[in-house]
Parts: C-alpha cells; sequence; structure tokens
C-alpha cells in the first residue's frame, strides 16, 4: 500500500517521534519519575502490552515475529525471552538506536533485529505473527485497514494491533491537545468505532481470510486505547 495519504501521515509521524517527542518518549519509556498524568500513560501502556501479548503464545520457539512500531523495544525483549525470532521496526532511527542500547545481552531464546523504516515494506519478509502498539492510531480508518491488510498478506496466523475507541472521553482529550501550540502536538489520533472497524476489515478484499478475534478496551488516565486480534481463518 503506498496511498498519497498514508505516506504524508508516516512523515509526520516519522518527523514527531524522532525529534520533538524524542527524549520525552525514552523517558516514558524507563522507569524514570514522571508526572502524574504521564504516570498514568506509562501504566496504560504497560497495561496494553501485557493484553497483547497475552494474545500470543505462550511458547514462540521457531516463530518469526513483526513488532511494527516498536518505540523503544519493550514488547520485542518480552517476544524475544519466549523464543520469537523479531523484527522490531520504527519510524524514527533515533527510538531504534535506544531499543538497541535497552535490549539485555541475556535472557533472551529468541534473537531481535532491529531497523528502521516502514512497517509495511516487504523486504521485511514473512512473519507468523504481526503486533502493531499504537501504531496505527494516527492514520485514518481507511488507511488503517489497508495497512493490516498489507500486513495480513505476509502473516501466517495472527495481528494483534490496538486502535483509538471512539468515545466522548477520548474526545475531549483531543479537544484539550487541540490548545497546544502545533509545534508541540503530536499527530492527531484518529477514532474509530470498533463496529464500524470490523465492518471495513470484513469487507476488504485483502482480509477476507481473516476474522475479528478476541478484544479490549484498555484506559488509564489519559490513556486510552483497544486491543484488537485478527486471526487467519
Amino acid at each position: 500500500m503506498d496511498t498519497a495519504s498514508y505516506t504524508a501521515r508516516r512523515g509526520q509521524i516519522a518527523e514527531y517521534f524522532d525529534r520533538t517527542a524524542a527524549d520525552a518518549w525514552a523517558k516514558l519509556t524507563s522507569d524514570a519519575p514522571v508526572s502524574k498524568i504521564r504516570a498514568t500513560v506509562r501504566a496504560g501502556r504497560d497495561r496494553m502490552r501485557a493484553t497483547l501479548l497475552s494474545y500470543l503464545p505462550d511458547d514462540l520457539s521457531g516463530k518469526r515475529l513483526l513488532d511494527a512500531g516498536c518505540g523503544t523495544g519493550a514488547l520485542a525483549v518480552e517476544a524475544a525471552r519466549r523464543g520469537a525470532e523479531v523484527v522490531a521496526i520504527d519510524l524514527s532511527p533515533t527510538l531504534v538506536d535506544l531499543a538497541r542500547e535497552r535490549t539485555p545481552v541475556d535472557g533472551l531464546k529468541g534473537s531481535i533485529r532491529f531497523t528502521s523504516g516502514d512497517m509495511l515494506s516487504p523486504d521485511l519478509g514473512r512473519f507468523d505473527h504481526v503486533v502493531a502498539m499504537d501504531s496505527l492510531i494516527h492514520y485514518d480508518t481507511p488507511d488503517m485497514v489497508r495497512a493490516l491488510a498489507g500486513l495480513a498478506d505476509r502473516t501466517e496466523t495472527s495481528i494483534v494491533f490496538t486502535f483509538a475507541p471512539k468515545t466522548p472521553a477520548l474526545a475531549a482529550m483531543h479537544a484539550v491537545g487541540r490548545l497546544f501550540p502545533r509545534g508541540d502536538r503530536a499527530p492527531a489520533i484518529e477514532p474509530v468505532g470498533r463496529g464500524r472497524l470490523a465492518k471495513r476489515i470484513d469487507r476488504h478484499a485483502g482480509l477476507v481470510d481473516w476474522r475479528v478475534g478476541r478484544g479490549e478496551k484498555i484506559t488509564s488516565g489519559f490513556y486510552m486505547s483497544h486491543a484488537q486480534e485478527l486471526v487467519r481463518s
């Protein structure tokens, strides 16, 4: 997939996380003290990571997994501890470098290859499982579903991902976010209703062999995201 809207949005996300937000993201994903608001985001992300990992087999030995939007690498490390051969990719080279630095030398049954670039690149090869934690939430629904179809084309078993649920609370958070100077804003999150998303997935030609599986909304203060599983039928 290479639509103009996807490409433009991808560029905005890459610039934001590689430049504007890199230091803040590094602190948020560490154990350093943070504000009460960011602490809720940290807790929510920890719960989300655990939820997505719970949708994967406990033993991933010999399985190839794509961590699409790996950030600072916490999920990739957990998957490698289960034995997976992980390809961890992110648009931000800065965050990928930090992920490499944080990866433990010991305790991994599998392996991790970190790289920066587009998660939809066919050069990454085929996978048994794909995880996309909060890496699709900045794309509109059509582009999100097209991205899922692109990932599905190279995936054998399951895709677990997140989307921003359309709720009044999330709409209010976005309204507050618009009060910040434009240069300080993250790329807007694109909320979507679960039912609408499921219908689009069901109707997409590239996802006819897939079905919507388990799902759970995770809410923690200023963090709100929905875990969703897609499985090959």
